[in-house]
């Protein structure tokens, strides 16, 4: 009997591993319904779907590890990184997908959501005055118009498989849908700087890095609190708030 292992739990979801199956409970079904049809539709590796039932999804294991982690060591060479950025291209440069995504929340409704997340991030003693509003400052320049792209809207440094210099696959495909290209580069690269330029030589076009930079703050501010609530830790080296830290 393999070793049932518990990858992400959270009162919104958990994903567990058995042997090579991946098994995601989510509380919301559209969002595993979101994640197939996404995953039907990217022009990149992603997992096999073994099975779905309501709230259950399986997939199969992706050869390979993951690029790294928020607040780790990346495992990838600059190579790899770069192939990174060309799948991500790929996937910007596909047909789009017919929703929104995560990375596809209005202007206005995300400038609202920021500042009141501000608000309560310095009146709860979360994080210091001078650190929000340096980052709100900075969050900014992501609160512009932008070309919709078929965007993966999580791509998270560990949501990004590869063997050796070769993009293996993509998982976590439940936030996908139209949106800011920008949003995915600079989520992938939170917390890895230093790997941005390696990314941008993949991706093959010209960045705008005040926007990267503005996506960093803005979903770090987004998050500090959701993390601590859920049992994660924004203050762990190298994650969310070193990050809002690094823009001071």
């Amino acid at each position: 009997m393999d070793e049932v292992k518990v990858v992400v739990a959270h009162s919104e979801r958990a994903t567990l591993r058995v042997g090579d199956v991946f098994l995601k409970v989510d509380a919301d079904q559209a969002r595993i319904d979101v994640e197939v049809e996404a995953m039907s539709l990217a022009p990149v590796p992603t997992p096999e779907v073994l099975w779905r039932k309501p709230y259950v999804l399986a997939t199969a294991a992706l050869p390979g590890t993951a690029l790294g982690r928020l607040g780790g060591p990346s495992t990838g060479s600059p190579t790899a990184w770069a192939a990174a950025g060309a799948a991500i291209r790929k996937l910007h440069d596909a047909p789009l997908p017919s929703r929104p995504g995560q990375a596809g929340r209005s202007i206005v409704a995300l400038a609202a959501e920021l500042d009141d997340e501000c608000e309560l991030l310095v009146t709860n003693g979360v994080l210091p005055a001078d650190l929000v509003t340096r980052n709100r400052q900075v969050a900014e320049a992501a609160l512009r118009p932008w070309t919709p792209a078929f965007t993966h809207g999580d791509l998270q440094i560990d949501h990004v498989f590869v063997d050796g210099d070769e993009v293996t696959g993509i998982i976590d495909w439940s936030e996908a849908g139209q949106g800011d290209a920008l949003y995915d580069l600079a989520t992938f690269t939170l917390g890895h700087e230093e790997h941005l330029d390696d990314v941008i030589a993949g991706y093959g076009t010209d960045i705008d890095l005040d926007v990267i930079h503005a996506w960093w703050s803005l979903r770090s501010l987004l998050i500090v609190r959701w993390l601590i609530e859920h049992g994660f830790d924004p203050f762990a080296p190298g994650c969310e708030v070193d990050v809002l830290r690094s823009r001071m």
